[in-house]
């Protein structure tokens, strides 16, 4: 036959060879194992950063929290030790906030709700150690509460009670604090732990509650709540306070003249914590009587004398009328005596006067916390001034503004000269406060670039994998896959195998027809047997006889 021109690849049916099927099935295999492998790489880079959602929990809360993260189709996973549960970082707040509104995680201390599932015929001393183990469980809850508290334990031993009143005890506490990380409690928090627990217990006196911490230091010592001055905590605060008031109250007056940043005040007080009552009664010397008030008059009058009954021995001589009453020429003012035949009368009065008494009683009782005395140091800076040129400058105060500021500062203060106290005004140049230099950090010690770095890697990692992925594995599949020399390999090798047949027509026109479909194939034939019958009687010749001219 004539040289090749043309080329036309197919079988019988005009359809694809079988080995040209398989050839482009292994290619189409090998571009989608490429492009797996891209999407797995891609995913890879794409995966979300976990963060811990909680730690060192129970297994009982722990299976509560997991089959609440599943009711709300958050992904989660465990640590490598299995201790956390871990979420993705967006996701931590909002998993947080919702387990918290259904009680998760519980903490594994267990309250009343213990008493709930009360077993019927269980004996008195069984219900006294439930109720003691719930008790227990609602303080250990309650103490939790404080933010600076991780874990408490709270142990209450409680006596029976007894009819006896020498053999009655009072119950005892003791509670263990396991704080947090870099977390302290003050002596005021500690004091509300103690007086808590003991306003949950009958008959527990605050003094029989003990409480430590995880690294066993006693800090309920009552020991150590009175300082060197005998104070205990509540009255050194009480005094810190008061100075702290004061020497803001003189700042405040005094920085709008100066200016903001440019006054300094300390104040000193002395307080007084004792209590005193005192009772006095006072008598004023005695007034004129008709400059005093009458409390009372008392008076009595008294007659003594002779009568005019008959007197002597009887008979005729003392048997006589009496004689005629004269009056006397003197009388005394107690006494009067008459001479009428030698008879006498005695007349006496008494008159007793009580004035009333001047006299003041007073009750005096001074509370805690009196100020005994002040004490208080201004530092005034020197006052700017700008000049024309708008440049600034700083002048010292002349003597009436310090005077100024002095008076100012004693009205603030509420200055005493009777009770001694003292004020101190200086007018210096402030110092300028140096710049905070900040320890360098590395950039690979910094959590937060430490943190960006291992993302940015991440993504860095995936795509430089998808480049090479795609352009030494994908580009040359593609390419061959849409090779025309692979093409006419493919041909050739249909040749060979006898499935199919290449027709070239010489003097004619050059075109390669690929048919990929059987009416195309068919169409192509029709047309090509009748452009060129020579050509289809000689296709049909060779393949009645097997040959290959």
């Amino acid at each position: 036959m004539a040289a090749v021109n043309e080329a036309v690849l197919m079988n019988g049916n005009g359809l694809p060879s079988a080995a040209q099927l398989g050839s482009k099935l292994m290619l189409l295999a090998g571009v989608a194992a490429v492009v797996a492998v891209m999407v797995v790489f891609w995913l890879w880079s794409q995966q979300p950063d976990y963060r811990i959602l909680f730690s060192n929990y129970s297994d009982k809360d722990g299976g509560a929290i997991v089959a609440a993260l599943e009711k709300m189709n958050v992904p989660y996973k465990f640590s490598d030790s299995g201790s956390a549960i871990l979420v993705p970082a967006e996701q931590v707040h909002t998993a947080r906030l919702k387990l918290a509104s259904e009680g998760l995680p519980k903490g594994g201390n267990i309250g009343f709700e213990l008493l709930e599932n009360q077993k019927f015929g269980v004996s008195q001393f069984v219900e006294q150690v439930n109720f003691q183990r719930a008790l227990e469980g609602e303080l250990e809850r309650s103490i939790q509460a404080i933010a600076a508290v991780d874990v408490a334990r709270i142990h209450l031993a409680i006596p029976k009670p007894s009819v006896f009143v020498r053999d009655q005890q009072n119950p005892t506490a003791s509670v263990l604090l396991n704080l947090r990380a870099g977390r302290t409690l003050d002596p005021q928090q500690v004091g509300a732990v103690v007086h808590l627990v003991a306003s949950s217990v009958p008959n527990l006196p605050a003094a029989n509650v003990t409480v430590v911490d995880q690294n066993g230091n006693l800090l309920s010592d009552t020991s150590k709540k009175q300082g060197n001055n005998g104070l205990d905590q509540t009255q050194i605060k009480y005094v810190e306070d008061m100075q702290a008031s004061i020497a803001r109250r003189v700042e405040s007056i005094i920085t709008p003249i100066v200016g903001a940043k440019n006054v300094r005040a300390e104040a000193s007080a002395e307080i007084d914590f004792s209590t005193t009552e005192q009772a006095a009664e006072t008598y004023k010397p005695n007034f004129k009587p008709e400059e005093s008030a009458i409390r009372s008059m008392q008076s009595n009058e008294s007659n003594n004398g002779a009568g005019a009954d008959a007197s002597g021995v009887p008979g005729a001589l003392s048997n006589q009328p009496p004689p005629n009453s004269t009056a006397p020429i003197e009388t005394t003012e107690d006494t009067a005596t008459a001479s009428a035949g030698g008879a006498a009368v005695s007349t006496q009065k008494n008159t007793t006067t009580n004035y009333e008494v001047d006299k003041t009683v007073r009750y005096v009782q001074q509370p805690k916390g009196g100020i005994k005395r002040l004490h208080v140091a201004v530092v005034v800076n020197n006052l700017p001034v700008t000049d024309a040129k708008g440049k600034v400058t700083y002048r010292p105060l002349n003597a009436a503004e310090k005077q100024q500021i002095n008076d100012l500062a004693m009205q603030a203060m509420g200055f005493n000269k009777e009770r001694g106290d003292s004020i101190t005004v200086v007018n210096s140049s402030f110092a300028g406060e140096p710049a905070e230099v900040l320890p360098t950090v590395p950039m690979w010690q910094n959590p937060v670039a430490v943190e960006y770095g291992k993302d940015g890697l991440r993504f860095l990692v995936g795509v430089v994998v998808l480049f090479l992925v795609y352009s030494r594995m994908l580009k040359p599949l593609l390419a061959k896959l849409s090779s025309p020399m692979n093409n006419q390999k493919m041909l050739g090798q249909a040749q060979q195998n006898g499935e199919d047949a290449i027709v070239n027509i010489s003097g004619q026109p050059q075109a390669t027809l690929v048919a990929p479909g059987y009416e195309q194939n068919l169409g192509m034939v029709k047309q090509l047997a009748k452009d060129n019958p020579r050509m289809v009687a000689s296709v049909v010749s060779n393949w009645t006889n097997g040959s290959e001219k």
